[in-house]
């Protein structure tokens, strides 16, 4: 069956389906349709819940951006490479409006979705989705282009050469007029999001950063100031100032591709889209007071409690597995703790240099291998410790307030 005819039929189907929806946000409906809409929503609250909804994300990219051949393989058998062309933008873009549409017409979310501060998030979530949209498409375009022997869109004779000055400043000018005319506009029809001036005796709740250091604000939950508001931030800077020059890899330079550097882009989106946009949306749409989590189209209950037991590393060793009291010794109560998170940073990438990525370490040197290691290692601790936190209700892995040091 021809794919715009599948692409045709999924797109009739979701007018139709976002229409009955939205049926429930304005005037008369049906009974039948009103417990659709609220057996829709309370669906949606519950998948949003994070280790439900990061779980899912988790599972899903790799079939979304395939950084194998196996993984590409399944990718193309589910026609999920249709998401990178025309018709799959629009189904995007429609899915996206139609959950924003539900947003605007519930009566709670609305009340999120209206706040001045959570508008650049709405213009995010498109921005975002139409960058990564079409530069796959791009990609996807130049890697078939590639495999039939042609040149990728982006080629230019070597000999075709344009000049700094005046043909790019002139264009980079242009788009700074552009932008600065929108921002005067916006800053002209809508007031800035100021409220009255700070006082100790009312703290907000929830107390809020900036949209965006929401994704700081959020690792928070699972990590202690000095890594999440030190440590990370300082290593994400590094991390994207070291990419050019620790690639090696000159395949797709200067042109679209995602077969190329399929395992460098799998493991960049992951970390941008998981790992940061996904922090910065829970961190202002699900997140309310007491910093508690709350579905979408949930009621922000000041008076809900959640239950967190949270444990130690050295208390589920020494208390739960011996049976003992934890030792007044620091380094001998926190000792399970070192182990493992030496072991985790230079153990790990030892073996690996050895086994999986020998050929790896070959490639790159010691000093490229050291560093990749490293900063790659530091970024799966955030989703290793969320999840840790999620299900045992970990809480330090190195726990040693005497020093103000907590890992």
């Amino acid at each position: 069956m021809d794919r715009h005819y599948l692409m045709h039929k999924l797109l009739f189907f979701i007018f139709n389906f976002s229409f009955l929806l939205g049926a429930g946000g304005g005037g008369p409906v049906s009974q039948d349709s009103g417990s659709f809409l609220m057996i829709f929503k309370e669906f949606v609250n519950v998948v949003s819940e994070p280790i439900i909804s990061f779980t899912l994300l988790t599972v899903v990219f790799p079939f979304l951006f395939p950084p194998t051949d196996w993984f590409d393989k399944i990718h193309r058998k589910l026609g999920l490479h249709y998401m990178w062309t025309n018709p799959g933008g629009y189904v995007l873009f429609i899915i996206t409006t139609v959950f924003f549409y539900l947003g605007y017409n519930d009566p709670y979310f609305s009340i999120i979705l209206n706040k001045p501060d959570n508008f650049p998030i709405v213009l995010m979530a498109y921005s975002m989705l139409f960058v990564i949209w079409y530069s796959m498409k791009k990609a996807y375009i130049n890697d078939a282009r590639l495999e039939a022997g042609k040149k990728p869109r982006e080629y230019n004779d070597p000999e075709d050469k344009v000049l700094v000055w005046p043909d790019l400043v002139y264009i980079e000018f242009i788009c700074l007029l552009i932008f600065m005319a929108f921002l005067t506009i916006w800053a002209i029809m809508f007031s800035a999001p100021l409220e009255e001036p700070a006082n100790a005796a009312a703290t907000p709740n929830p107390s809020k950063a900036p949209w965006y250091f929401l994704g700081l604000q959020e690792m928070l939950v699972y990590f202690d100031p000095w890594i999440a508001g030190i440590v990370f931030p300082i290593f994400i800077i590094l991390g994207m100032c070291a990419i050019p020059y620790m690639d090696i890899n000159k395949n797709g330079d200067g042109y679209y591709s995602y077969k190329e550097r399929r395992v460098g882009i799998f493991i960049f989106m992951y970390g941008w889209v998981a790992l940061w946009l996904y922090l910065i949306v829970i961190g202002t749409f699900f997140r309310g007071p007491n910093w508690n989590f709350y579905g979408p189209f949930e009621w922000w209950d000041p008076h809900k409690l959640e239950v967190l037991n949270n444990v130690n590393l050295s208390e589920y060793v020494w208390v739960y597995l011996l049976g003992q009291e934890t030792p007044s010794n620091i380094l001998v109560r926190e000792s399970v703790g070192f182990i493992l998170v030496f072991a985790y940073l230079f153990g790990l990438p030892l073996f690996l240099s050895q086994t999986l990525l020998k050929n790896m370490y070959k490639a790159y040197g010691p000093v490229r291998y050291a560093s990749l290691c490293i900063f790659g290692l530091t970024m799966l601790s955030l989703p290793i410790k969320m999840f840790l936190r999620w299900t045992i209700n970990l809480k330090y892995i190195v726990y040693i307030p005497e020093w103000f040091f907590n890992i």
